[in-house]
């Protein structure tokens, strides 16, 4: 019944080590159908990781947030298709000219409708960021008014969708239409604490907005029943899918 919401929870992997990774990857594989793997975890166990979610039954979503020269881009993106991710990600303050490269030099390998393509994501504006963060690093313009800037201009670029806090979903709908996908970290149910998100709303609601994805992790893995935590946010995931 909840298949489908299974297939639209991803999991911060938010460890250090193979071993508890494994653990993870056991304990919800009946609940949760994407796996995120992170800049720690990759440093560490390198793509072997990648494999055991695989192995596992579950999709990897790999959350490098890539930033660099085009060229550097579209290379990292191109060894991230070939491990098998079914996402990766890169920052859209790095360009258009850096994500059309990475886009079309995908394309060269694996064009558009090959199942075996990854979702080619843009990160808009991290969602432990507000506007006094924004305005340290010199952008004065709100949070409203990047997010869907950034997100319209990585659709231009040829990215297939973006990384945005569930509170710009529907400015990000606006922009960019709905066949455009849209993964959202700063999610949290009811019983769970914001931790150091400041952007955040429910489940139910991200879904209802209009989001396709949604990260969570520490409301479940921080729950005393990590598998019941993430039983129950798939339950409310369901019950948005199906509008009631």
């Amino acid at each position: 019944m909840t298949d489908n919401a299974k297939q639209k929870l991803i999991f911060a992997l938010d460890v250090d080590n193979l071993e508890d990774a494994r653990s993870w990857v056991e304990q919800l594989q009946g609940q949760v159908g994407v796996f995120k793997i992170g800049k720690q975890l990759f440093t560490k166990c390198g793509p072997e990781v990648v494999n055991l979610v695989q192995d596992g039954g579950a999709d990897v979503f790999l959350d490098l947030k890539y930033h660099d020269i085009p060229n550097t881009v579209a290379m990292a993106g191109l060894e991230a298709l070939r491990l098998g991710v079914k996402m990766f990600n890169v920052h859209a303050l790095g360009g258009f000219e850096m994500m059309a490269k990475l886009v079309a030099e995908v394309d060269k390998v694996c064009p558009r409708g090959n199942p075996d393509r990854p979702v080619l994501l843009a990160v808009t504006i991290l969602t432990s960021s507000n506007e006094d963060t924004l305005r340290g690093v010199g952008i004065d313009r709100p949070v409203e008014v990047m997010v869907p800037k950034l997100a319209k201009l990585a659709k231009d670029a040829g990215m297939d969708g973006v990384v945005a806090s569930p509170k710009e979903v529907g400015l990000i709908r606006e922009a960019c239409g709905d066949d455009f996908a849209i993964v959202t970290p700063g999610v949290r149910p009811t019983f769970a604490s914001q931790d150091d998100q400041k952007r955040v709303t429910t489940p139910g609601d991200a879904l209802r907005a209009g989001a396709d994805y949604l990260v969570i992790g520490r409301p479940i893995s921080a729950a005393s029943d990590p598998v019941a935590a993430a039983q129950m946010i798939l339950d409310e995931m369901q019950a948005a899918l199906e509008g009631s």
